[in-house]
């Protein structure tokens, strides 16, 4: 009878956690891209950030997040999805002729949106990694006619973007779903111009998560379980090369934050925050 006891017991790689990890995250997205749930909020129930697919509920929803009534009203159905924590336009300050990248752009309203602001002479390049969204935001640039949006399919930890080619980066709530979030911001520092800079919408966390929490896949893929330390994300963008790091709570959040996972409180570990960073010039370099 052989010995078990000696024998070498198989170990999971880094790499096998971050993928397991990822492809949860891209199943609950590809679900929210085709689904007709209409509980319209972000959270243990929808698996992720907002799934209604009614109007009247997502615009409901995007305004408490900060969009007004106004820019979601000229919007192309469907492509208000009520998802995020914040409005990254909101803190971009975009400029006509600018090149903006959106780090999972979902059902593209953030895309549209940036595509006002930069006008016919510039460019809007929405990424994200889940083929259903993908097909759904680029029917949704058809509809509204955005000749100057393209969505690519790609993993933000792996950009489909050449080198120095964008003025700005925005994000919705995105980062956050990535088991490697220090990649992700030299990603972003490696495809910025000099000068260029970063306005992401995201979910934080002000104290450390419960390992119960923090290990939950429904958690994880409704914007929370994975939550950074400020403290953390903070090293990751200086780390990866930015300046003018800029993260602000929004204690405000933490109402419709309850709302995506009634009864667990984790409106007491998470906030949705304001994250800006700027790629310094060539001659800061």
């Amino acid at each position: 009878m052989s010995d078990k006891s000696n024998q070498p017991i198989a170990e999971v790689s880094l790499q096998d956690l971050q993928d397991s990890h990822r492809q949860e995250v891209r199943r609950a997205y590809a679900e929210v891209a085709v689904t007709d749930n209409q509980n319209g909020c972000c959270g243990v129930e929808s698996s992720c950030c907002g799934v209604s697919d009614d109007a009247a509920i997502n615009t409901l929803i995007s305004t408490r997040l900060g969009y007004s009534a106004e820019e979601l009203a000229n919007l192309p159905s469907g492509a208000d999805m009520g998802l995020g924590c914040g409005n990254p336009k909101a803190i971009a300050a975009l400029q006509l002729g600018e090149v903006v990248v959106d780090l999972g752009s979902g059902g593209g309203v953030d895309c549209f949106l940036a595509a006002a602001e930069v006008g016919d002479s510039g460019r809007v390049i929405g990424v994200d990694m889940t083929p259903d969204m993908l097909s759904k935001a680029r029917n949704n640039a058809l509809r509204g006619n955005y000749t100057n949006v393209e969505f690519r399919l790609g993993e933000i930890e792996a950009l489909p973007i050449a080198d120095g080619s964008a003025d700005v980066i925005i994000s919705n709530c995105v980062i956050n779903l990535s088991p490697d979030k220090a990649r992700v911001f030299r990603e972003a520092f490696r495809v910025l111009k000099g000068g260029g800079r970063l306005a992401i919408s995201d979910v934080v966390a002000t104290v450390e998560l419960p390992p119960e929490m923090r290990n939950d896949p429904q958690l994880v893929s409704g914007c929370m379980g994975n939550a950074s330390m400020i403290e953390e994300l903070e090293q990751f963008m200086t780390d990866a090369g930015f300046n003018e790091i800029r993260i602000e709570p929004k204690d405000e959040s933490r109402a419709f934050i309850r709302d995506w996972a009634p009864g667990r409180g984790v409106e007491d570990y998470v906030v949705s925050a304001t994250i800006e960073a700027t790629k310094p010039g060539a001659e800061e370099f």
